[in-house]
């Protein structure tokens, strides 16, 4: 059951990766640019490691998720992306707040992906 599992995301991951030039086109969120980092939030972020780590996890699983699921529910996982911003904008330099704020996030991310990879046609 396991072994079928990981063969199941390997193969989603692998299908993620195959159309990679999507990325840019369905997903709204890339990891944060910090030589352009714009508020006390994203500055934090650039100047922890554990966050910048958080930070990219958080990016890749968007980016997979998105690139994998259709248009309607690309478009709430959208929403919920840019909802979410606002709250992890909100903890501004508060490094515990954040890295609480990328946890929730990422383990919805995870949920959503499990779903995906459950459902998916294998």
């Amino acid at each position: 059951m396991m072994r079928r599992r990981f063969i199941m995301l390997i193969l989603l991951f692998g299908s993620a990766v195959a159309s990679a030039p999507c990325f840019g086109q369905t997903a709204a969120y890339a990891p944060i640019n910090c030589s352009k980092a714009s508020n006390p939030a994203e500055t934090t972020i650039c100047g922890n490691y554990g966050l910048g780590q958080d930070e990219a996890r958080l990016a890749t699983l968007y980016g997979l998720i998105t690139s994998l699921v259709a248009m309607g529910q690309r478009g709430d996982i959208m929403d919920a992306q840019r909802k979410w911003i606002a709250v992890r904008d909100a903890c501004k330099s508060d490094a515990q707040c954040l890295a609480h704020a990328y946890q929730t996030r990422i383990g919805d991310l995870a949920k959503a992906f499990d779903a995906l990879a459950k459902r998916g046609p294998f």
